[in-house]
């Protein structure tokens, strides 16, 4: 393969066809199903599928196919099928993996910019869904392109964008049933939904957690009371739900006391840590805008790295029941709700979690008062299995050739729901979990940004790995 062709392909590509497509795809306010009750009749992921679907199918990748999926009450699917060149048929199938649902806005977006407006300052393209996932889909295509135009190989290439992945990809399931039979043996699957800590290398992840989320709502009068009349007599909501609270983790150190959440941390993740924190200490430890004077959980940085990656944890994302404080009167409350957010070990089961979590929740409660505990969003983690010695020798020579630094393996905090699904459907297959999100991409809140240059890098990335796959890495 002409390595200096492929280059020049796919950096003429990235500036005169993609940049233009993913701007137009930015300005398209495609959220997530959860986040959006009426999806369906907005349209938006409607319209976000066919943006990159009239794209991939104008670029004319011989033998291509595109087709939207949709299935009854599901968010649609793009599926794009591509032949092997010649004389690669026999290598399996290459997945290549991204969604094109989006976040909610979230915030105030800083001046000159917003969720649904695409704006390119120096090396960043601005919009909601430019890193998370928008860019993954002209990616993938690009480097199926570059590749045949700098002489390489690639094994037949199935390229699958969902719409629902912010949402947990309750869809998914549904929809890899309906294709499982289509795929073929799947020896290759290639994620771009990942990233790692800076832009000089390629990242490699190596685990992802698990989630469960629920809103638990504790109901203890029919309306409420005045303060004065009520408050000692019957139990705040809000107590009681501190007291639910404290059953599953431990307010002074955090840890989660839930045993169905928590699992061993394996002996070669630790040696990664470790070695990911020798190395890249700026890195392991991403620079959180934290206050003046607050400090993290640990002075350790291994441990710190190790609780974001294989330790549970729990977030509230949210309350219901609780005025504005502006204009909070002396009321003792009917109800408190909280939406919580649990973190799991990447190998925890995470219905088993879910299950163990209602009934404590729910079990010999407080005053007799009512808990209500649903509203479930469910996903497991995954963990990669080991590479084998073509894609070892392959990333050593991305490394080599793209970045001029060696990749770097690590784990990831979040999840991807897809991973885990196919973990189970190909256990032969080896798992590329990859892409261009950086610590400072603001994935998730304002001001999300794509760094093009590293995209385009991580572009010409899966255009190497294409080709060794194609040359050395067929089915097991």
């Amino acid at each position: 393969m002409d390595h200096q062709k492929l280059r020049e392909s796919i950096s003429e590509t990235w500036a005169t066809d993609v940049l233009p497509s993913l701007s137009g795809l930015i300005e398209i306010p495609a959220v997530s199903p959860a986040y959006d009750a009426a999806w369906e009749e907005h349209g938006q992921l409607r319209a976000a599928v066919e943006h990159v679907r009239s794209w991939v199918a104008a670029r004319g990748l011989p033998g291509a196919r595109c087709e939207v999926l949709r299935l009854d009450g599901r968010a649609p699917l793009l599926l794009v099928d591509v032949p092997a060149t010649p004389g690669a048929e026999a290598t399996g199938t290459v997945l290549l993996y991204g969604h094109l649902d989006k976040q909610p806005p979230l915030g105030d977006w800083s001046e000159g910019l917003g969720p649904w407006q695409a704006v390119l300052r120096g090396d960043r393209l601005y919009g909601r869904g430019a890193a998370d996932d928008g860019y993954s889909g002209y990616a993938a295509t690009t480097a199926l392109e570059a590749v045949r135009e700098a002489g390489g190989e690639h094994a037949r290439a199935v390229l699958l964008l969902e719409t629902g992945e912010e949402s947990g990809s309750p869809d998914l399931p549904a929809y890899l049933e309906r294709i499982a039979g289509r795929l073929g043996e799947v020896s290759l699957v290639v994620c771009l939904d990942g990233g790692g800590g800076d832009y000089e290398r390629l990242w490699l992840t190596t685990s992802l957690r698990g989630a469960v989320q629920a809103t638990v709502t504790v109901r203890v009068l029919e309306t409420g009371v005045h303060s004065g009349l009520g408050s000692g007599i019957v139990p705040s909501s809000f107590r009681i739900m501190r007291q639910l609270l404290d059953r599953v983790e431990d307010p002074e150190t955090g840890e989660v006391k839930v045993p169905e959440m928590v699992a061993p941390i394996p002996d070669e993740r630790r040696a990664e840590v470790a070695e990911l924190v020798a190395l890249h200490p700026e890195v392991a430890v991403p620079p959180l805008p934290l206050l003046p004077g607050m400090r993290r959980a640990s002075d350790d940085a291994v441990e710190l790295v190790l609780n974001n990656t294989w330790r549970p944890t729990l977030s509230v994302t949210g309350a219901g029941g609780l005025p504005d404080p502006s204009v909070a009167g002396a009321v003792l409350r009917a109800w408190t709700s909280l939406r919580l957010s649990f973190r799991l070990p990447p190998s925890v089961d995470a219905e088993v979690a879910r299950a163990a979590l209602e009934k404590i929740l729910t079990t010999d409660v407080p005053y007799g008062a009512q808990v209500e505990v649903g509203d479930f969003m469910i996903l497991n983690g995954w963990h990669a299995p080991a590479p084998a010695p073509w894609l070892t020798a392959a990333l050593r020579e991305v490394g080599d050739r793209v970045f001029g630094k060696p990749c770097q393996s690590l784990g990831i905090g979040g999840g991807i729901p897809f991973m885990e699904m196919l973990g189970r459907r190909y256990p032969r297959a080896q798992f590329v979990v990859t892409g261009a999100l950086g610590a400072d991409s603001n994935a998730h809140v304002p001001d999300e940004w794509l760094h093009v240059p590293f995209a385009v890098q991580v572009t010409e990335a899966v255009a190497h790995l294409l080709d060794a796959h194609a040359r050395d890495g067929g089915p097991a």
